[in-house]
């Protein structure tokens, strides 16, 4: 549970400007969909995709880093990094895992299957939306595990367009089909409070010395 009375402290310390943006944009956010990205080697890919999903409002990214290893690129992400939730696996059976435990359908972005394109696609359940590496696109692991194929489509010769911009394209008409939506697809009271404390201390200098201060005063 999120103290409230300490985020009412570190709230006061923010503008009223700063407040109403996190207001804002929480107002639009939602874990509805939710992003997964396996073993992207160029990192900055991961970085924009990140990108994409702070600008689109989902807030959480899953990261599985099997073969590479390595550290979101915070230039190309441009901050994105402070507001998007990251999740770290190991392998690709432990991420799906997790989400099919939270009730994700499992959705391969690929051009490779009897795919459902983009505007058919049935926003009414939350998914986990999986875009694979640049050159070999996703695993036959998660295409052996995925509920459900996706595509966008396309008329030219190209078969495949870099998952930064897979992402941005399926991302934006998703997330604007669901805000048009009578679905349930915001995010939870608790859930807002906690990202709300979360963004308040990522938004304030020193804010280890002043947690100090406001808990030892009690």
């Amino acid at each position: 549970m999120v103290d409230l009375d300490y985020l009412a402290f570190l709230e006061n310390i923010l503008t009223d400007n700063r407040k109403e943006k996190f207001l804002k944009v929480l107002e639009n956010r939602t874990n509805h969909f939710t992003v997964a990205v396996e073993d992207v080697f160029q990192m900055h890919n991961t970085s924009a995709v990140m990108r994409s999903c702070e600008v689109f409002g989902i807030q959480e990214l899953h990261v599985i880093e099997q073969r590479y290893g390595k550290s979101i690129d915070k230039e190309i992400a441009m901050g994105a990094q402070k507001w998007v939730d990251i999740h770290a696996y190991e392998s690709v059976s432990e991420c799906i895992q997790n989400l099919k435990s939270k009730g994700y359908k499992i959705i391969a972005t690929t051009p490779h299957e009897n795919d459902c394109l983009l505007e058919d696609f049935d926003i009414s359940k939350p998914c986990a939306l999986f875009f694979g590496t640049e050159r070999d696109g996703l695993s036959q692991e998660i295409i052996n595990e995925a509920d459900g194929f996706l595509k966008i489509p396309m008329v030219g010769f190209t078969e495949s367009l870099n998952i930064s911009v897979s992402a941005a394209i399926i991302l934006q008409n998703l997330s604007e089909r669901l805000r048009k939506s009578n679905l349930n697809w915001h995010l939870s009271e608790n859930v807002i409070f906690e990202k709300r404390l979360q963004w308040a201390k990522s938004s304030i200098k020193d804010i280890k010395r002043i947690e100090e201060r406001y808990y030892n005063e009690d």
